[in-house]
Parts: structure tokens; sequence; C-alpha cells
């Protein structure tokens, strides 16, 4: 069986990005990885459903930023399902009380999803969908 085992994300604030995932979407922040050989640390994120999340900072590499919210070619989004849509109407109430960009919706797209785009601490894209 083929999966996507993880996916990872750069960041310049560990700590801030695992707090939002914790906080909002419920995940298990694992223990801190440090190599200081290379100048490399990072944190698993796991999620009820098994997904995982790398979230990783260097001071050997120059990961290249983007604009918040930024269209770009390769990965352009993350997408949480909460199971309803009142589940999205209140995350996204909720994150855009406590200050965090709300791009869009909540609403119901052409191809049927109830979904809003909100903002991570870091700028990225992520669909909250029924």
């Amino acid at each position: 069986m083929i999966r996507i085992e993880h996916i990872a994300l750069w960041t310049e604030d560990i700590e801030r990005l695992a707090d939002f995932y914790r906080t909002y979407f419920d995940a298990e922040v694992g223990d801190p990885y440090i190599n200081a050989a290379k100048e490399f640390e990072s944190r698993f994120l796991g999620f009820g459903s098994g997904a995982r999340m790398e979230i990783m900072k260097t001071t050997t590499l120059a990961p290249q930023g983007h604009a918040p919210g930024a269209q770009r070619m390769g990965l352009t989004h993350l997408a949480f399902t909460l199971g309803s849509t009142q589940r999205v109407d209140e995350l996204t109430q909720r994150l855009r009380q406590d200050g965090y960009e709300v791009l869009d919706g909540p609403r119901r797209t052409g191809d049927g999803y109830y979904e809003s785009v909100v903002l991570d601490p870091d700028g990225n894209r992520l669909e909250v969908t029924a």
C-alpha cells in the first residue's frame, strides 16, 4: 500500500508553528530533533487520521521565502477536513477572531467542497473543509 508518509515545511519558528497546529488542528507535537552538526532542527506533528507533518528549521541552507498566501508552483496548499460545515464555520471564525487571515469562505465551491481558506503563521495556505 502506497501512502504519503508525511509532508515537510521549512519555518523560522518551529514552536510557533507547532503551537498553531496543536491549538487549531489538534496536532500531537513530537519531541524536538536537533542535529547540531548540520544546524538542523525539526519536530513531527501527528494528526488523528495518521497523517504527519514535519516542521523544520536550519541555519546552513537558505530556504526561499514567499509572500503569505502566494499561489506558487509546486505545493500550494494543505487541506484539513473537519467533518461538518458547522465545524468549518466555527474554526474559521475562531481563526479570524484570533487574528489569522481568512482568504476565502466559508463557502460551497463549484466542485462541491464546503471550505474556507486561511493562512497559518508562516503564510501557508490551508483549506479547511467539511
